[in-house]
């Protein structure tokens, strides 16, 4: 990474809610690195500790793995790590950006920082002349609960835990996600997307914002479910362009913090 570049990220390091959402690796030494840098790095390296998977589960008499680090930008959930039923992200907004459907609707919510860093997503997206529109952001327990039964009982569960997740098992949950799609496919979600030059474009740029594609293209043996190029999750600018760049899943960045 040039100089300047790692300037810029030890700078946005210091604001403390940043330092919580722009998760990667920690610095190499690098001995001209200034005290603050330095400072920056070890913030960082011990974030990662903090939020390493195995340090961030707890498990019930009755089985069930729940997270822990449920306000985290690096929050792992998946078909292993369970959010409480009655967790509800604090801080949800709904950002400036244009949604696939008219009115309002808990769907169009977004944590604070992510939605932040979506509007700034649609805004390049604009600028290079890309039309996409969000179709799905923060999704309660209960509601996730309901599209999980219906599909359940339209596709049968086996193909619906591969399509969609269990209740607390979803990361619309956390606020940190989102759907998006355009109008080359009627905003529906589907792979197809993938192909458009408007799914192109999201998986090319997404990290420069701080998203990943979360469940990506032959990563479903790693992530659990099929290939989503629609589905981004927020994990900080950093963090994103080291998994994209090293095209991992989220769960093999996180398990190297141990």
């Amino acid at each position: 990474m040039k100089s300047f570049t790692r300037k810029s990220i030890v700078s946005t390091l210091l604001i403390g809610s940043v330092i919580a959402g722009a998760a990667f690796t920690a610095f190499p030494f690098i001995p001209s690195m200034t005290p603050v840098a330095l400072a920056a790095s070890s913030s960082f390296t011990q974030f990662l500790h903090d939020n390493a998977p195995s340090r961030t589960i707890k498990t019930s008499s009755s089985g069930l793995s729940t997270v822990t680090n449920l306000s985290s930008t690096v929050v792992l959930v998946n078909k292993k790590r369970n959010l409480p039923s009655s967790y509800a992200p604090k801080d949800l907004v709904v950002p400036n950006i244009p949604f696939s459907f008219s009115g309002s609707s808990p769907k169009k919510q977004m944590r604070k920082v992510a939605a932040t860093a979506i509007e700034k997503l649609f805004a390049a997206a604009k600028k290079d002349g890309i039309d996409i529109k969000a179709v799905s952001g923060y999704r309660s327990y209960s509601t996730q609960k309901s599209i999980f039964n219906r599909n359940a009982r339209i596709k049968g569960e086996a193909v619906a835990n591969k399509t969609s997740a269990r209740p607390g098992q979803s990361e619309h949950q956390t606020g940190l996600a989102i759907d998006i799609s355009s109008a080359s496919v009627r905003y529906e979600l589907q792979q197809s997307f993938g192909n458009t030059k408007e799914g192109k474009w999201l998986k090319a740029n997404a990290h420069k914002y701080g998203f990943i594609i979360r469940y990506g293209k032959d990563q479903e043996k790693l992530t659990g479910y099929s290939y989503e190029p629609w589905h981004v999750r927020y994990v900080g600018v950093y963090i994103a362009g080291e998994i994209t760049s090293q095209k991992l899943t989220l769960e093999q960045y996180l398990e190297r913090a141990k």
